[in-house]
């Protein structure tokens, strides 16, 4: 590397995320250039098999209310933050998606609480 490039690298280092935000959009303007990383777009060989992506976003449905409702209606509201209303409508509309959109872990908690209150759910 010339030593030019050397010293603005360590200029560089120097500023703060908001002057490095500017600096950037000053050099997007002035060569007319984007900053963002490109996006390789490529079509898969013939034959290739499947690649099968992994199910990173899960929902909770609530199958079945069991004898305890009153149990699973504090059960909905304390893992939706819903109020009372709200509660009761989904546990009388069983079954119902309680969360969407969450991580596996976070899921499989919420399935154990309601299991512990003798309600029915799942991870789909």
């Amino acid at each position: 590397m010339s030593e030019n490039i050397t010293k603005l690298i360590e200029e560089v280092k120097k500023l703060t995320v908001l002057e490095l935000s500017e600096l950037v959009k000053a050099l997007e303007e002035e060569f007319g250039v984007s900053a963002a990383a490109p996006v390789a777009v490529a079509a898969p060989a013939a034959g290739a098999a499947e690649v099968v992506e992994e199910q990173t976003e899960f929902d909770v449905i609530l199958t079945k209310v069991g004898q305890e409702k009153i149990k699973v209606i504090k059960t909905v509201r304390e893992v939706t933050g819903l109020g009372l209303k709200e509660a009761k409508a989904l546990v009388d509309e069983a079954p119902s998606t309680i969360k969407e959109g969450i991580e596996k872990a976070d899921a499989e908690a919420y399935v154990a609480k309601f299991t512990g209150v003798g309600a029915t759910a799942e991870v789909k």
